[in-house]
Order: structure tokens, then C-alpha cells, then sequence
């Protein structure tokens, strides 16, 4: 079976409304070229370094604009529509936001949700800091979910570095691995291919990365800064498609039967062994 999949570029602000109306228009971009799916990045709904703005625009998962918009959206078009992730009020004790995907269904249906699970915590540069745990909850269940299209595994940006999580969607029967992202410049030059066909070929999956790129605008707090580079990777780990910097829409056809050639060719997925660590525990997975 082949898959037209569409990922979505952007330079979202922090201001919800303004983002709904540009990626409702690349979803209908997406579905006149032809897509049965298209997939957004990152914080879709709103790229915001300050706490008080995030407070006073986002909201709860059942009054939000940007969900209730583009469920509208993906039904009206009749495709599948991947939100990499919205950015969406919880009743967490401290305050805190969750990271959210959603995978839509071309009525409308939310067919899955998935929180990130790895907060970006990190110092990236003497004047780059990040310190997404302080401001958004982790999440703490892998997903993946079986469609009439393939077997999508869920995650999200920062996620991408910890490989057994993306060895487990795949064992769990991932076909497509799908990693929406607002990657920092400094990392996204050094390490955002790289990490990303590794995942590919460890699994033997397609890998979708839909971006955020460019100068981000924002009405309060500092503006962000994006890598972009939305990518799409083969299970051999060929890229498939590199949008570069520039907002838009980029097509790629999937042929699933690429996965069970590249896991018959290599079948590492299948070839775990158990095996004590350094320090003399179980390794994790060895059970």
C-alpha cells in the first residue's frame, strides 16, 4: 500500500487564532495535492517563551480553538490529519501544560492522543536555555495506534533522542514513526538527520518530521528560533524529503512494503539478547 503523506512547515506565533487560519490553509493545500495525510509540527497551536502569555491564550483540551478547527478541518477534506502537538491547559497541581498530539481521522474523530514524555532540559549555548519541564507535565505511556492507512507510533521533539522508546512503538507494531518538532538551531544543524535516519533504520519505519523553522513572532517573552528541515525518512534510511528553512508543504509517497523489506533484510528489531549492565543490574528491555 502507498501512503501520500503531506508535512506541514511553519513559523507559528503566540497567538492561537492567527496559527489555526495559516494551517488550516496548508491543510487545504495539502489535500488538493493529493494527501491522504498531513501532518503538523510541534506546538502547532503556539511557540510562546512566557509562562503568563501560555496562561492567558491556551486552553483545556475540550475548549480549544486549534483541536476543535482543524477536527473541523480534516473532516471537511477528508484526510487523516496529524497534530505533531498543541500546547493545552491541565488540572496538574503545579500549573503545568501538556505537549499533546492527536492523530484525526478523516471524520473528525480524535483517534489517539500521545504527551511527550522527555521534557527538553538542556543548555544548548551559553545563551540558550531550556526548561520545558518547569512549564509543560510529562507524559508517561508510549503510543501507537493501528488506522486504515499503516500503524502510526507517536511522539514528540525531544523524544527523538531516546531510541528504546522508538524500539518499543516498533515492537508494538509501528510502520510509520511520526516526530512533529521545534528543534533549537544549535542541535537541529548538528544532530537533527543524523537522529533521525538512525531511528529509521534501527526500526526499519518511515520516520515523519514535521517543523517549526524560522524567527518565531511573538506579542510577550523573547522570540524563538527554529531549525526547520521537516524531513522524511525511508526504512533503509534514504531521506526522502528535506524542506529546508521555508514554510509550506512538502509530498511523500510510502510504500509499507519498504518496512517489511528492510526488516527482513536486517531483522535487528528482532535480535534483542539479555544482558547485564556495568553496574550489575538487568538492562532495560532484556526481560
Amino acid at each position: 500500500m502507498t501512503i501520500a503523506a503531506a508535512l506541514i512547515q511553519m513559523t507559528s506565533s503566540d497567538d492561537p487564532a492567527s496559527n489555526l487560519a495559516v494551517t488550516r490553509g496548508y491543510l487545504q493545500q495539502a489535500a488538493a495535492a493529493g494527501a491522504q495525510i498531513a501532518l503538523t509540527p510541534e506546538v502547532t497551536n503556539c511557540v510562546s517563551t512566557s509562562r503568563t502569555h501560555q496562561d492567558s491564550v491556551l486552553q483545556h483540551e475540550e475548549g480549544d480553538m486549534t483541536l476543535a478547527g482543524l477536527r473541523q478541518e480534516a473532516r471537511a477534506l477528508g484526510i487523516w490529519v496529524l497534530i505533531g502537538s498543541l500546547a493545552l491547559k491541565t488540572e496538574d497541581a503545579e500549573g503545568r501544560f501538556a505537549n499533546r498530539s492527536f492523530l484525526i481521522d478523516p471524520k473528525g474523530d480524535i483517534r489517539a492522543r500521545y504527551d511527550k514524555i522527555h521534557m527538553f532540559d538542556v543548555q544548548v549555548s551559553p545563551t540558550e536555555t531550556y526548561r520545558e519541564s518547569a512549564g509543560f507535565r510529562p507524559g508517561a505511556a508510549a503510543v501507537t495506534v493501528e488506522t486504515e492507512l499503516a500503524n502510526f507510533g507517536l511522539s514528540v521533539c525531544y523524544d527523538l533522542r531516546f531510541p528504546h522508546l522508538f524500539r518499543a512503538l516498533a515492537k508494538a507494531g509501528a510502520e510509520i514513526l511520526t516526530i512533529p518538532s521545534a528543534f533549537s538551531p544549535v542541535t537541529g544543524a548538528a544532530h537533527w538527520e543524523t537522529l533521525l535516519r538512525a531511528r529509521a533504520i534501527e526500526t526499519g519505519c518511515f520516520v515523519l518530521a514535521p517543523a517549526q523553522t524560522g524567527q518565531h513572532p511573538a506579542q510577550a517573552g523573547r522570540g524563538r528560533k527554529t531549525h526547520g528541515h521537516a524531513m522524511a525518512v525511508a526504512p533503509w534510511g534514504e531521506v526522502l524529503l528535506d524542506m529546508g528553512t521555508a514554510p509550506g508543504i512538502g509530498m511523500v509517497q510510502l510504500d509499507l512494503a519498504e518496512v517489511v523489506a528492510a526488516r527482513d533484510r536486517v531483522p535487528a528489531l528482532f535480535h534483542d539478547r539479555p544482558f547485564s549492565t556495568p553496574h550489575g543490574g538487568s538492562a532495560e528491555g532484556s526481560r
